[in-house]
């Protein structure tokens, strides 16, 4: 990845930040009494949305679902089933057997960051100061220097003089743009997908990942009364588990000299996602309710059996799919709305935190 795009990578999560800042801390300061009492209801599935489709899909037919339509967004062909052709049942059993194999492959994991237990229970401690944060970052060189790039963005500089201490860099961000600052540390490396075909697809599922993790974080605060940083770490962890299947999918398809299968690429990344998101947690050393919240992710298990962490990843998934919708037109801001409330989150919370990620969109 380029610096110019690390750096609006960086940037980007900064903005997103912001979008849903006011929302977590106005969740933080309610009165425990006063938080909406965690209730969702089961989601049925999503009704046929009708607005008119972005020019990107033209040529699709009317898609039933959110999901089919980010797939059509996504790969740029209507959604098909896996192929039955041995030649990609085969690629497929290779992609498997890949990723599940007991070490992840360094080739497509993520590097572990050396101090992100540390800096999750730094961040979401109040009595924690900004001396100790600015001491705990200093020990990872990686997360130090995208602080200081960060910092000196055109997004957080106030004036000319450049930012060159953490201790600054720190005061500056505050704890959003820390959080956004560990945030692209850790999709950094991975978000660097490039395929001969379905070229669109690396830069779709950023966005999706983007506004998912955006989304989950308000859920947990607003709705879920839950950890927001864990929520936001979820939605990022699914996608570089989304981008790892896509990947290592590809690869095998290139080194068979065979033209990848949508279908077959959408079945993989449906099955192997979430436990190759779980396995990246698990390797972090993230908590076990954060591996819960993975392990739950799959349309077998019913909404209201869902924990906190689990119901907050599963809307900010569902709603940062809307998000990207909307934001290419296939979906205006009624049809969001509405895909939102007929997805089961029809309160207003939800319907707030889609608002303002549009509102950030727009701007």
């Amino acid at each position: 990845m380029s610096d110019l795009s690390g750096a609006l990578l960086i940037v980007g999560l900064a903005v997103l930040a912001g979008a849903v800042g006011g929302l977590v801390l106005a969740a933080r300061r309610r009165p425990a009494a006063a938080r909406p009492e965690f209730s969702p209801k089961p989601a049925p599935a999503p009704a046929p949305a009708t607005p008119d489709p972005a020019p990107e899909a033209s040529a699709a037919p009317p898609a039933s679902s959110v999901a089919t339509r980010l797939h059509e967004l996504a790969f740029g062909i209507p959604r098909q089933p896996a192929s039955g052709d041995p030649q990609h049942r085969a690629v497929a059993a290779a992609v498997r057997a890949l990723l599940n194999a007991p070490v992840l492959n360094a080739e497509y994991a993520p590097r572990r960051p050396m101090l992100l237990p540390k800096l999750v229970q730094a961040i979401n401690d109040d009595d924690v100061s900004g001396r100790e944060l600015s001491r705990l970052i200093a020990k990872d060189p990686a997360v130090a220097g995208n602080l200081l790039r960060m910092a000196n963005s055109a997004f957080y500089r106030v004036n000319s003089q450049p930012v060159e201490s953490i201790d600054r860099a720190v005061a500056l961000l505050g704890t959003a743009g820390i959080r956004s600052l560990i945030a692209a540390a850790l999709m950094q490396p991975v978000f660097k997908a490039s395929a001969a075909q379905f070229k669109r697809f690396p830069d779709v599922t950023w966005l999706h990942t983007q506004y998912g993790a955006t989304a989950a974080e308000a859920y947990a605060a607003l709705v879920a009364d839950s950890d927001p940083f864990a929520g936001q770490l979820l939605g990022l962890l699914m996608g570089l588990g989304t981008i790892m299947v896509f990947r290592a999918a590809t690869d095998e398809y290139a080194k068979a000299s065979l033209a990848a299968d949508a279908g077959t690429l959408a079945d993989l990344i449906e099955r192997l996602a979430p436990d190759i998101a779980r396995r990246i947690a698990q390797d972090w050393e993230l908590s076990a309710r954060m591996l819960d919240a993975l392990a739950e992710h799959n349309p077998a298990v019913p909404s209201g059996e869902l924990t906190p962490l689990g119901a907050s990843l599963r809307f900010g998934r569902y709603c940062g799919a809307i998000a990207v919708l909307q934001g290419v037109g296939v979906l205006d801001e009624d049809g969001g709305v509405a895909a939102l409330r007929a997805g089961g989150y029809a309160r207003p919370d939800c319907e707030r935190i889609l608002v303002r990620l549009a509102k950030r969109q727009a701007a």
